[in-house]
């Protein structure tokens, strides 16, 4: 296979933010890397210096075209080189108008996946503005595209191409669902002409808006009415579609925890594998280790009722053991 050449761009965002993550950059802004390598380059980074279990990243990694600013960062786990680790695409939050890949709450997550041996892939994808907010269906198709990305080269990434998650948080939790629970090929953002698949076989939502005649202005930007219901995630599932953990805070005061409910209740109608967990006390806008008192956990799996909780908020047990149903290690 050719390889394929990545030049990094600037230097990582945020990068006094996330520094205490554990997160190393595997080279320099600026300096060009071939991705078969990159796996390599992890590892032997690790043998240098293996007195931590750190991160390793590659920022502005191009996915949509030289033509596109969007790029993606990837997180590599340390340790030995593997051929079939599962991975995860996050999506960033930010209202559909701001957010970044790199913003912290994607750092975090990121970072704590890939520390238990996921691949993670941190896309940006196409942003509205107030006065032009209209960028459906590009964003799903961008979102969509950055799993496509991850199949297409998942040899030079060591990524098992079956195993592939997509999770994000508000905004981005309504696009995991959509890339999820919508048909890749002829739903919104699809591509039936796309030579790799954009499905995935788990979806992770962090306090996702899943119908917006129940938030905002009451429907999605600059898509016609008669379009509205292919754009909401809780009237796309059915029983084919892969799990889904819903993760949301009481005192969410920007997506009512109401839209998480729906989503919960949708699911369980259309017998879609679910697990919903609501974190008591915690706002908005929160990575796995959340400010909150406690959770509870509700769901279907495997055709039988589970429910589990905790008088501690963290959330990466619960979350890491949905991944390792889902997705293995």
């Amino acid at each position: 296979m050719r390889p394929f050449l990545i030049l990094l761009a600037a230097a990582s965002v945020f990068a006094a933010d996330t520094s205490r993550l554990g997160i190393r950059e595997l080279v320099k802004p600026g300096e060009a890397v071939e991705i078969p390598k990159v796996p390599n380059l992890a590892a032997v980074a690790y043998a240098i210096d293996s007195s931590a279990s750190p991160v390793f990243r590659l920022s502005e990694v191009a996915f949509l075209g030289s033509e596109r600013k969007e790029k993606l960062d990837l997180y590599f786990p340390s340790g030995p080189v593997r051929n079939d680790r599962p991975a995860v695409v996050f999506i960033h939050g930010g209202g559909f108008t701001g957010g970044d890949k790199a913003e912290y709450r994607s750092a975090s997550v990121s970072a704590d996946l890939c520390r238990a041996g996921y691949v993670v892939v941190s896309c940006n994808y196409k942003l509205g503005s107030k006065s032009a907010p209209g960028v459906w269906p590009q964003n799903i198709s961008d979102c969509r595209n950055a799993v496509r990305w991850v199949r297409a080269h998942a040899t030079e990434l060591g990524v098992n191409p079956d195993k592939v998650g997509v999770a994000g948080g508000s905004a981005g939790g309504y696009l995991a669902l959509m890339v999820g629970l919508s048909d890749d090929k002829s739903g919104p953002g699809g591509d039936s002409a796309a030579k790799f698949s954009a499905k995935v076989s788990a979806v992770i939502d962090l306090y996702g808006v899943v119908n917006f005649s129940k938030h905002g202005k009451g429907d999605v930007p600059g898509v016609p009415a008669s379009e509205q219901n292919s754009y909401l995630p809780e009237l796309q599932c059915d029983a084919q579609d892969p799990a889904v953990l819903i993760l949301h805070g009481t005192a969410d005061t920007t997506v009512d925890i109401a839209q998480s409910e729906d989503m919960a209740k949708a699911l369980r109608a259309a017998k879609t594998p679910y697990e919903y967990v609501v974190v008591e006390g915690a706002p908005h806008t929160f990575d796995l280790h959340p400010n909150g008192k406690s959770w509870k956990r509700t769901g279907v799996v495997e055709g039988a009722e589970v429910s589990s909780a905790s008088n501690k908020p963290e959330l990466t047990e619960v979350t890491l053991a949905f991944l390792a149903r889902t997705l293995g290690k």
